[in-house]
């Protein structure tokens, strides 16, 4: 409950700059990310990425331009896209300049990299020709070279500096539509370039995490990265950058923002680790329910628990919430909105939640609708 002063997040002032029509910033939702993985020309196989993506709820797909093959099929993916694609370009200016005219909502460039002043001001023309955001994307793992010159090593202070660089040369030509990201497999090092980032600046910041590495380990570091930054208020969107299927970078991101309660899409599923009292197999169920539940787009909330220990005071808390009687006993409890309500057996409990959380699901996209 938002009232309640110690789960209030007091996001940090920033600017709110456009990615297509997806506001990043400012007083705007925080955003999901991820990025395709195919190769960038094959635009039947990177638009299914893309659209896997966006129905897992991304707000936001990258894709890397690296030759002009793929700025070439840019136009393509654009127009077949659900979601703004941002245009991922490194060093050669005229693929940045081709992504803007194919449409990419965004650039995710570093200027320096670009080449000449002049260079970086035909990408800027473009971008401001094509309604198009940038992104200076600095990272532990490719600094310049005189920033590792002066501090000898990747740190916080080196990534800050080069983010701030890097501004200034947009600034110096008075573009100012772009986020900063200042990323580190490090979490200490990314979380404290983050914080050193926000306070020198009031751009807005993607987060992440990068090569965090596989599914559970890269989960961890990101939900810890991540994490402790948005719970201070920083961050305007995200990308939990995982060596896993797309699908699965999204699906943790917005876990980690409804953890905070700064987001929620989807079911939210609260469930004990089970214990000999439970009276169902709390784990079977729960691994059922989140593969029936996944087209679920509303914020339901439902509770699982095996017993009537902690089962009553957490169904109050959900939307709904379902309790085991006792260990053979198959009257398992069900609750509306915190309240006690219905029995349901053991063989029909699933498809019972699973109806009613499409029915709490229709009323909630009825009552969004209705507003």
């Amino acid at each position: 409950m938002t009232e309640r002063s110690y789960r209030q997040i007091t996001r940090r002032k920033s600017r709110k700059i456009m990615v297509g029509p997806v506001a990043v910033g400012g007083d705007a939702p925080i955003s999901v990310q991820t990025m395709t993985n195919t190769r960038t020309s094959d635009v039947e196989g990177t638009l299914d990425q893309v659209r896997r993506a966006a129905a897992a709820g991304a707000d936001i797909v990258r894709v890397s331009c690296p030759d002009e093959d793929s700025t070439a099929a840019l136009k393509a993916i654009v127009k077949g896209s659900p979601v703004p694609i941002v245009a991922d370009i490194h060093f050669n200016y005229r693929r940045a300049i081709e992504a803007a005219e194919a449409g990419a909502a965004c650039l995710r460039i570093n200027p320096g990299n670009i080449g000449s002043v002049e260079r970086v001001r035909e990408v800027i023309q473009a971008a401001r020709d094509h309604n198009c955001s940038m992104r200076i994307g600095v990272n532990a793992g490719s600094l310049d070279k005189h920033l590792l010159e002066k501090y000898g090593e990747p740190c916080p202070e080196a990534l800050v500096e080069s983010a701030l660089e890097h501004a200034r040369i947009l600034e110096d030509n008075d573009f100012r539509e772009f986020k900063i990201s200042v990323k580190a497999s490090n979490v200490f090092m990314a979380v404290a370039a983050y914080r050193g980032l926000a306070a020198a600046c009031d751009y807005p910041l993607h987060l992440g995490i990068t090569e965090a590495g596989g599914l559970t380990r890269g989960t961890v570091q990101s939900a810890l990265g991540i994490g402790a930054l948005l719970w201070e208020g920083i961050g305007d969107t995200l990308r939990v950058s995982l060596t896993a299927d797309i699908a699965e970078e999204v699906k943790v991101g917005f876990e980690i923002l409804k953890a905070l309660d700064l987001r929620h899409r989807g079911v939210k599923i609260i469930s004990c680790p089970t214990c000999a009292r439970q009276g169902f197999d709390v784990v079977k169920t729960v691994e059922t329910l989140e593969k029936r539940l996944a087209h679920i787009s509303a914020p339901v909330t439902v509770s699982i628990l095996g017993c009537v220990v902690n089962g009553p005071g957490e169904a109050r808390e959900t939307m709904i919430g379902v309790t085991g009687g006792g260990v053979g006993a198959d009257r398992n409890r069900v609750y509306l909105e915190g309240v006690s309500d219905h029995n349901v057996g053991g063989a029909e409990m699933i498809d019972h939640i699973v109806e009613l959380v499409e029915a709490k699901a229709r009323a909630l996209d009825a009552a969004k609708a209705g507003e």
